[in-house]
């Protein structure tokens, strides 16, 4: 029990009678030295790759992680009240992200059971060229994994259950916003795991990540947020050259409407994927560029289906926009629209309410007439802020493609094969997924979801993030050579590295 400093952590949803957020909770604040305590229990656990829980065979190593699943299921209802009131998050988005992270578990141990190699073959001993060989993948060390307010229990558990079924140790941090819900798993994670394998750390990055990194005990990084805070983590780390990074960084997806697309099925989609949690996630459309020959008609079709979207508090019924977690958000969205209204755009649902604030809600804004030249067309706004921008001529979407940082995903609207072809072409070699009259996502989970420039450093699916948080180890002997034959043969039933699953 943290007997330390603390801070209280307060809800985007207001006190009625004090007209200020309401305090849930509190949080500890932890500083160097507490840090620096985390990350070495990290590291006796893992005991430069001797330590238990890397040396355990794997089955045992899933049994744990199917254990831990069912200690937090047993807590599913106040995990999901969390999600509501610190993050603002629907009751229906709260228990999707829960019931969601627990079958992305499930489905990363179904994977691992299926193939332990992850499709690189070697599974049983196999001679190539005269060498006997075997393989297996094993762990890469300390984990130091960070995930942002948005899916603090997704997008955190897409990294570390992965990073854990491989046999590495864990430091998390906690996010300052978003941070509460992990407090309800340590009983879950001390009573699944040996100690040390998994160490919390609360309070501010500056604080604590570090000296963290400065230690030179993290082997792996495992990231989601921004470009800046991970480059600055990376720099801290005193040699560089061994620090694996995962990372799934910003985007400013596209969403591209041409003149042949279905203009209210396009409407319809493109309100859902810019507005979806409030526009909080990183596969959001940040930014479309409409055909001018349409443009006109597919605006006020988006202002109908923004209309649609009920503002509220997260418990009530049909709510879809709600209030923002993050007290700097609304301030930097109103500086966003600002600049584009001052630069010759139009705030296009105005007399909707767009645009407006109570508290910490910030109703949906459509911005129509976004050019290159304001800062809504190339900053991810992370917010229900829809920005349209016109085009002529295709070049000038080829153009926004070739200029952006973004690598992360497109929505390409259209009716014709012929039309769409060009832009897949352009597409394929800028993004790591594109659209088709759809609204970008992440699911499937099977699917990888990766990212080109700025957007990413590594690939998650189910399959893909096992590989991204192990490496390959090989044993190899002589085929020839009948006693170093005997030997590996005999490894199958004595070496708990090549112990069976089943």
């Amino acid at each position: 029990m943290w007997s330390g400093k603390t801070e209280e952590v307060s809800s985007p949803v207001f006190n009625a009678t004090t007209g200020a957020r309401a305090v849930i909770g509190t949080i500890p604040t932890m500083g160097a030295d507490e840090a620096l305590e985390a990350v070495r229990a990290a590291a006796t656990a893992w005991d430069r790759g001797q330590g238990q829980w890397p040396r355990m065979p794997l089955a045992k190593r899933i049994a744990a992680i199917e254990g831990l699943v069912l200690e937090l299921k047993a807590v599913r209802a106040p995990m999901v009240e969390v999600l509501e009131w610190e993050i603002a998050k629907t009751s229906a988005d709260a228990a999707a992200e829960f019931d969601r992270t627990m079958q992305f578990i499930a489905a990363v141990i179904a994977e691992l059971r299926r193939d332990p190699n992850l499709g690189q073959g070697l599974t049983g001993w196999t001679t190539l060229s005269g060498v006997g060989v075997r393989m297996r993948r094993g762990p890469l060390g300390v984990m130091l994994g960070l995930a942002p307010f948005n899916y603090p229990l997704n997008e955190m558990y897409a990294m570390l259950i992965p990073a854990l079924l491989m046999g590495n140790t864990v430091v998390l941090k906690l996010p300052s916003i978003g941070g509460l819900v992990h407090c309800l798993t340590a009983a879950a994670f001390a009573k699944a795991l040996p100690p040390g394998v998994i160490n919390f750390v609360a309070g501010s990055g500056r604080a604590t990540m570090a000296p963290i990194m400065q230690s030179g005990l993290v082997d792996v990084l495992g990231f989601i947020g921004g470009a800046k805070g991970v480059d600055a983590l990376i720099k801290e780390h005193p040699q560089p050259h061994r620090l694996k990074v995962f990372s799934q960084l910003e985007a400013k997806n596209l969403g591209i409407v041409l003149p042949d697309a279905d203009l209210d099925a396009a409407a319809a989609t493109v309100a859902t994927g810019a507005l979806a949690y409030n526009g909080q996630r990183c596969t959001a459309i940040k930014l479309v560029m409409v055909h001018d020959s349409v443009a006109e008609s597919f605006v006020q079709k988006l202002l109908a289906e923004v209309a649609k979207k009920r503002p509220g508090l997260p418990w009530e019924e049909a709510v879809t926009v709600t209030p923002l977690p993050e007290p700097t958000k609304p301030k930097y969205l109103e500086e966003l629209i600002a600049d584009a209204l001052g630069k010759g755009a139009s705030l296009a649902n105005r007399d909707g309410g767009g645009g407006g604030l109570r508290g910490a809600l910030f109703t949906p804004a459509v911005v129509d007439g976004v050019t290159p030249g304001m800062r809504l067309f190339s900053e991810e706004q992370f917010g229900p802020v829809v920005p349209i921008a016109r085009f002529s001529e295709v070049a000038e979407v080829h153009k926004a493609l070739r200029d952006s940082w973004n690598g992360q995903q497109a929505a390409l609207f259209t009716s014709s094969a012929e039309t769409a072809a060009p832009l897949v072409d352009a597409l394929s070699t800028i993004v790591g997924r594109i659209n088709i009259n759809a609204q970008c996502g992440r699911s499937p989970d099977a699917v990888p979801f990766s990212g080109r420039r700025s957007s990413a450093m590594g690939t998650m699916s189910v399959t893909e993030v096992l590989r991204a948080f192990s490496i390959e180890t090989v044993v190899a002997y002589q085929a020839k050579d009948a006693a170093s034959a005997a030997v590996a043969a005999g490894l199958d039933s004595r070496a708990a590295f090549f112990a069976p699953l089943d």
